[in-house]
């Protein structure tokens, strides 16, 4: 992505990153309204800001068009797990607080489940396999959530720091989950620079190994 101000522009290529995350957000916002569509418009979120880094302008017609090809069966599977999975984990909770015996165990056992599936779920939202393989895209996050924890934790950082400027003021919330998506993609673009970086030298070292 370019740097540089062209000439009579008036907004710098970051602050125009900055508004495309903002109206990427309100679109994932209103068509996550069903929420059943929530993962197939966070995963298409993920899909065009990273297509900024190959010059692909974040436009509406992108945006609906990624949007159309995922919806479909197994888009909307997806968002019935994940509305089944929240659904069982605030009733798991709810019967915590009724003052189960070993409730503060058994909370603390939801809790962390849940933690983890939400980290490995938005991650598969962010990896580009998740246009057309949910399972794969899934079976990929759970990897990268325990090869990478690092990252792990930035997307808990990320979710807490979306939930409180939601929580701030009411209006950001349509506008958080276009940085919810531009801080997965980073995330996953990290994971996978980091990736690469290391195979690269391990790849060199099986060269001249069976050179030798």
């Amino acid at each position: 992505m370019r740097t540089d101000r062209e000439p009579g522009e008036i907004f710098g290529p970051r602050m125009s990153l900055f508004a495309d995350v903002l109206s990427v957000g309100v679109a994932v916002a209103v068509v996550s309204l069903p929420l059943v569509t929530l993962p197939a418009a966070l995963s298409t979120a993920c899909e065009v800001l990273r297509g900024v880094r190959d010059g692909r302008p974040v436009t509406a017609r992108r945006f609906l068009g990624g949007l159309r090809r995922r919806l479909r069966s197994g888009d909307v599977a997806a968002g019935l797990v994940t509305l089944t999975g929240l659904g069982l984990l605030l009733v798991d909770l709810a019967l915590v607080s009724a003052g189960l015996p070993g409730g503060p165990a058994l909370g603390l056992a939801v809790a962390a489940v849940g933690v983890c599936a939400a980290v490995v779920g938005l991650r598969a939202c962010a990896r580009p396999e998740s246009a057309v393989d949910w399972p794969g895209a899934v079976r990929g996050a759970a990897h990268d959530a325990v090869r990478d924890p690092g990252g792990s934790a930035l997307v808990l950082l990320a979710v807490l720091t979306a939930a409180l400027c939601a929580w701030m003021l009411l209006p950001l919330a349509f506008l958080v989950p276009g940085l919810l998506a531009l801080a997965l993609t980073a995330i996953d673009v990290r994971g996978a620079t980091r990736g690469a970086a290391a195979t690269g030298p391990r790849r060199k070292e099986v060269a001249s190994q069976e050179g030798v």
